[in-house]
């Protein structure tokens, strides 16, 4: 799948040397919204409800399946709570199960990316507000869980994005300080987490970010690939890291 070329906008130089790297994952390591459109359709067509267009249920991604089923059930004028909403999710969650990975495929550039800082010797990790049943098996079934010694879900913390806790745990799970991990995200959620805890977040402008373009974000930099951001990070350790280069 193409990404879109970001602009060209000025990159914050990075404050201290990255020591690791944490991604988000539906829309920036993955395009997943086929599945989740998929599990939603075979979800409202259990209930009797209508369909809702997969352009559209993309947009409702970002804060966890609890959010986008809820969000579901507002734009078909359902309650959002309650019954209705307990009902739903649950037969979300049963198709998802099942089609989770099914259609899933890495953006343009992701394995260029992760092979490029691996081979630096970064710490890679994911940072998802998907839960544990979900995340592990989407990364094994596309080929990815090699990359990451750290992966935080939506249920491994007490709290997920936007707040800070997620990002702290892998810190903590790596021994590294907050601000020596650089956030790769495609939206707002990704942004503000980072911000909370305090490490600079960069931001890719293909993935799922309500809809919104990620121009407007409080961010350090735009990149169009994780290929790209592997580049940029080369030229920032030139710069801010002697003791060690990036190959």
């Amino acid at each position: 799948m193409l990404p879109a070329r970001a602009p060209a906008l000025p990159m914050k130089p990075l404050s201290a040397p990255v020591r690791a790297v944490l991604f988000d994952l539906d829309g920036t390591l993955l395009h997943t919204s086929p599945d989740l459109a998929a599990a939603a359709d075979a979800a409202l067509a259990e209930r009797g409800l209508p369909s809702i267009d997969a352009v559209l249920v993309e947009q409702f991604v970002g804060k966890g399946i609890d959010v986008l089923v809820q969000r579901c059930l507002r734009h078909l004028g359902q309650p959002d709570a309650g019954p209705v909403f307990e009902e739903l999710r649950d037969a979300f969650m049963r198709h998802y199960e099942a089609l989770n990975g099914r259609h899933a495929v890495a953006y343009e550039g992701v394995f260029d990316g992760l092979d490029a800082m691996r081979a630096a010797g970064l710490r890679l990790g994911v940072c998802t507000n998907k839960s544990a049943r979900f995340t592990e098996p989407l990364l094994e079934r596309c080929n990815m869980t090699g990359y990451f010694s750290v992966v935080v879900s939506g249920d491994t913390t007490a709290r997920k994005k936007p707040h800070p806790d997620m990002i702290e745990y892998a810190a903590n799970l790596w021994g590294t300080r907050v601000s020596e991990i650089l956030f790769i995200g495609d939206s707002g959620n990704d942004t503000a987490a980072a911000r909370a805890a305090g490490c600079p977040v960069w931001v890719v402008p293909y993935g799922y970010n309500e809809g919104e373009p990620v121009q407007g974000l409080d961010c350090d930099g735009i990149v169009s690939t994780l290929k790209e951001a592997a580049e940029r990070l080369q030229g920032q350790y030139g710069r801010n890291q002697d003791s060690r280069k990036f190959r």
